[in-house]
């Protein structure tokens, strides 16, 4: 048998293998492109003002909802350490209902505060409005921590179960988690940027032109080997 006729197979299979990869390269680069341009708009919608919320938001677009925050309906959202000068302090996201002059009440996410507290909530009365971004509804894992609608605990963000714990027979179908910075004390902490999808995509076209790049080397490798055998 010929050298050309053995390398005839090897040869096929290496082309194939290393189209698949410098396709899936190429793949990951433009959605590298459109991750990026994603970000950027992100980005601006954050320094932006906020935008009244409208009927079907956005997961990264900053809204505005105005309304009557029901301080003595609160609920507790997770479990989240937090330094502070006494020590570690065990918390959790404060969920408070907006009740909406032109929708459902909204379930909204002020942000982080103790789990204990010695003082009372500082929460605004009468009208406010609250600038956020739109979180969806969670659902239970197979391994979620059981929540516990009694104490109004809960680890999964479902408004349903939320707010059928806190007496409220409607309310919408998402979260919205307030944007700001801490008042004085501290707390509720809220959330400072809008969230951000992970860009990982050139790691990952640098893995597979990487990898294309060690076929080809033992491809060669492989026909040296041959020729002087």
């Amino acid at each position: 048998m010929t050298v050309r006729r053995r390398l005839l197979v090897p040869a096929l299979s290496t082309l194939v293998m290393l189209a698949i990869l410098l396709g899936l390269g190429t793949w990951q680069v433009r959605r590298l492109a459109w991750k990026r341009a994603l970000l950027a708009q992100i980005a601006a919608a954050e320094q932006a003002p906020a935008v009244p919320l409208p009927a079907h938001p956005g997961r990264f677009q900053k809204v505005s909802v105005r309304g009557r925050l029901l301080a003595d309906r609160t609920a507790l959202y997770g479990a989240e350490v937090h330094d502070a000068p006494s020590g570690p302090v065990l918390g959790g996201q404060l969920i408070v209902p907006l009740q909406r002059a032109d929708g459902p009440t909204l379930l909204v996410d002020l942000g982080w505060v103790p789990a204990q507290r010695s003082e009372p909530l500082d929460l605004p009365a009468g009208e406010t409005t609250i600038a956020g971004y739109v979180r969806p509804p969670d659902h239970p894992g197979l391994f979620s921590a059981t929540d516990d609608p009694k104490a109004r605990l809960f680890y999964t963000l479902d408004p349903a179960a939320i707010g059928a714990a806190l007496g409220l027979p409607e309310v919408a179908p998402f979260t919205l988690v307030a944007l700001g910075t801490p008042p004085p004390r501290g707390w509720p902490e809220p959330a400072r940027h809008l969230p951000r999808p992970l860009n990982n995509h050139l790691q990952y076209a640098l893995t597979w032109y990487g990898l294309a790049a060690v076929l080809v080397v033992v491809f060669v490798a492989y026909v040296r080997k041959d020729a002087s055998a």
